[in-house]
């Protein structure tokens, strides 16, 4: 297990290996991500917020996940596609990966560790965000119901130290 989320990586959806080392000093949201569920309309609210707050250091980081009712049931192409046609997605999609279970991913293994919701350590649904401040220091889980909106003045405290 991880100590610092920086030593993580994951792959972008176009295959690229990313380092989670490359956001360092950035505000991070990370969200579980699907194209087919009552929630996904949060893209909308995500870009939004993506475009007002990328300027002051907000990344958005979207990982797709198929784990809740097959709702993200598309190629990592497709999933792409979806985003940028749908809701004009320009902040980071990673390759779909699992957050619960044998297969989680080590990003969700170190969030769920170190923010555990309603569930213990497990992610409840699709859309579940995770607030990382600009040391990497998980501050907040929200839930699925919680839209991105609701998050604008804790994103805006972070971005302020």
């Amino acid at each position: 297990m991880a100590q610092n989320l920086y030593e993580l990586t994951a792959t972008l959806n176009n295959g690229t290996e990313k380092k989670l080392e490359d956001y360092k000093g950035k505000v991070l949201l990370i969200v579980n991500t699907a194209s087919q569920c009552g929630f996904t309309p949060q893209y909308k609210g995500l870009q939004e917020m993506y475009e007002k707050y990328k300027s002051q250091g907000l990344e958005i980081l979207g990982f797709p996940c198929d784990q809740f009712g097959h709702q993200e049931p598309g190629t990592d192409s497709e999933i792409q596609n979806f985003c940028q046609v749908n809701f004009g997605v320009s902040f980071p999609l990673f390759k779909k990966i699992e957050v619960n279970g044998e297969g989680t991913h080590p990003i969700y293994q170190f969030l769920k560790k170190k923010a555990p919701g309603l569930f213990g350590k497990s992610i409840k649904w699709n859309f579940t965000k995770f607030l990382v401040d600009r040391k990497g220091n998980v501050i907040k889980r929200f839930a699925t119901l919680t839209p991105p909106e609701k998050i604008d003045s804790k994103i805006l405290e972070l971005l302020s130290t």
